[in-house]
């Protein structure tokens, strides 16, 4: 949540920034600013998008070559000019941007109003901000020793980038909890947020850690832990092309997403999955096997979508490792004071590898000694390093809020997993184990074969664009994909919509069914199928309109549907892969014919870095 950008070297600064800005958006587009020095600081802020911001400094002196931008998710403050970021120190001499919650700012606040400060906004990005110019001003020390001094006192999350008018050159940065990529050009340093906005000037970067802080000059970087003691930078080559980041021609990026699962896919199984020879490679699960056959209990915490991937990973972990498996919230984990022992297994799911709730979960349960497994997309993010072992999805940069590849790319990773557990345990017969090699292989081709369908399910998005809500029905391996087309319905479209087990159907949710409630059910043919058969009855008998993704050669489920997606055949294990795709397609198709940006949906940010 938020995006920041800084920049300091020979450039000009401000194209630099905007441009970051505008690939950061995704984080949040509340409000959009930029702090620039060149013969005195100037600060440029705007309730709206990016685009608002630029257009407002059409004719304006922007000329810098050291700068700080940001992007904002607002969490303190309602979105508006004066709760934009960068803030400005009450003696003006500083501007800061701020990714994070301060969460005892009120106290600090109160200290600052007893000695005389007063406040533009309602922000605790501004009370830190002040904070810090105080101790700097009471012990007339350096920036960079103010800002060591006050980090100590806060409680919360931050990532913060400082610049002082008195010192043209430098950008004083520092992260808890929140992400920071440098990146090292020739004789010039970019800052961000994560690393879309630095690959195309450099692929060499420096992620830098919790508890950390930055000296940032064009020519010099030097990283100090907070007790001012100086740690050697690890410098990392970013494994990311710029056409990644751009739209490639689509109207979206969330539609750029969802099409570009085919190769996503096959890029996760690529050097792993060899069907042939009967083997999966992946390094992290076999320096851990012996952890991971013999877990007492494997506990899988996500968020959101992630969450939904964790589920189908239940199903298949215990259907084929024989292992029990529990999935939780990270957001009630890390509170409820969990059961962990030694020798459980954590399996961390995010796509950002940046997900707060997540992160505190997982040191939560390294203390209490459970292995921790990371299954995450971006190389380099925290809870890749804070893991015991892991495995990356290799979907590339995820730009649309609503979560699509990566969740393909999830359960590909979870699959192979519970397929490679499930061989060295004895647990799966040889005749199965290469079945589901062969069926996994196979995705990347049926997806494609979905995808060229797609007019299809955009044809079945015109006819329900209107509806108030929706239900989303499915069982077995297809409960999780309902509850996942119900999310991206919400999160896309606005429409409010609910993922049920079809078999509780009748415990209540069988009430709201009228003549114009659309019910999707994920109705692919598994061993739960005639079952779901019946609950398609249940609700034709009550005059419900029925959507179905269903199996091709199904010739039962359309008699009972309205509406129809077929999908190819496969087994129950693998299915879910397949019968997502359409139910992506549809709230895409829907938000758009509503007139929504899809890409960037209301309230809502890409990567949740704040509790």
């Amino acid at each position: 949540m938020c995006g920041i950008v800084g920049y300091t070297g020979p450039r000009e600064a401000y194209p630099v920034i905007l441009k970051g800005l505008k690939r950061l958006e995704y984080r949040g587009y509340d409000s959009a600013g930029v702090a620039l020095l060149n013969n005195g600081l100037k600060v440029y802020k705007k309730k709206g998008k990016v685009a608002d911001l630029e257009e407002s400094l059409i004719g304006q002196d922007v000329h810098a070559n050291i700068g700080i931008g940001h992007t904002r998710w607002a969490t303190h403050g309602e979105p508006n000019d004066r709760n934009a970021h960068p803030h400005l120190s009450a003696s003006g001499r500083l501007a800061m941007i701020h990714n994070g919650i301060i969460e005892n700012y009120a106290l600090i606040k109160k200290e600052l109003l007893s000695k005389g400060y007063t406040f533009k906004s309602d922000t605790d990005t501004e009370v830190l901000l002040n904070f810090i110019d105080e101790i700097q001003h009471h012990n007339e020390c350096s920036l960079e020793e103010a800002v060591r001094v006050a980090l100590k006192r806060v409680v919360g999350a931050y990532c913060i980038l400082l610049i002082d008018k008195e010192d043209p050159h430098t950008i004083i940065a520092a992260r808890k909890g929140s992400p920071l990529v440098i990146g090292i050009g020739k004789g010039e340093h970019f800052l961000a947020s994560d690393a879309t906005p630095i690959i195309e000037y450099t692929k060499e970067v420096v992620y830098v850690n919790d508890y950390e802080l930055a000296i940032v000059r064009p020519d010099e970087l030097i990283l100090k832990n907070l007790g001012n003691e100086k740690i050697t930078p690890y410098v990392t080559k970013l494994d990311m092309d710029l056409a990644a980041i751009e739209k490639g021609g689509y109207e979206h990026f969330m539609l750029k997403e969802i099409f570009e699962q085919p190769k996503t896919i096959y890029d996760c199984l690529r050097g792993r999955l060899d069907v042939a020879n009967g083997t999966i490679t992946m390094a992290g699960v076999e320096n851990y096997m012996e952890q991971l056959k013999n877990a007492p209990r494997i506990i899988i915490i996500a968020c959101g979508t992630s969450w939904h991937a964790g589920l189908v990973a239940e199903y298949v972990i215990e259907d084929l490792c024989r292992i029990p498996v529990e999935v939780e919230y990270a957001s009630e984990f890390r509170y409820r004071n969990p059961v962990v022992n030694k020798g459980d297994v954590i399996i961390a799911i995010s796509q950002s590898g940046e997900t707060a709730d997540t992160l505190v979960a997982i040191e939560k349960a390294k203390e209490q000694g459970a292995i921790i497994f990371g299954v995450v997309n971006a190389v380099g993010s925290s809870i890749a390093r804070a893991s015991h072992a892991g495995a990356y999805t290799h979907s590339g940069p995820e730009i649309g809020v609503a979560s699509t590849k990566a969740f393909t790319g999830q359960l590909a990773v979870l699959n192979m997993i519970a397929l490679k557990i499930a061989k060295a345990k004895g647990t799966i017969s040889d005749e199965r184990y290469k079945n589901l090699l062969g069926e996994l292989e196979a995705v990347p081709e049926k997806v494609e074969t979905i995808l060229e369908n797609a007019a299809a399910v955009k044809a079945i998005a015109e006819k329900y664009k209107d509806s108030s809500d929706a239900l989303f029905l499915g069982r077995g391996y297809n409960f999780p994909v309902a509850l996942e087309g119900a999310l991206k319905l919400k999160e896309i479209s606005y429409i409010h919509a609910e993922g049920y087990p079809a078999a509780e159907m009748k415990h209540g949710p069988i009430a709201l069914v009228t003549e114009i409630l659309p019910v999707v059910f994920v109705a692919t043919k598994d061993s739960y199928h005639e079952k779901v058969v019946s609950n398609m009855q249940e609700i034709k008998a009550r005059k419900g309109r029925v959507i179905s993704i269903i199996t091709e050669g199904d010739t039962i489920s359309p008699t009972l549907s309205d509406d129809i997606f077929a999908v190819p055949p496969a087994d129950e294990v693998i299915a879910p892969m397949l019968s997502v795709i359409p139910l992506q397609l549809l709230s895409y198709y829907v938000g758009t014919a509503k007139g929504y940006n899809v890409d960037m949906p209301r309230n809502l940010a890409k990567s949740v870095t704040v509790e």
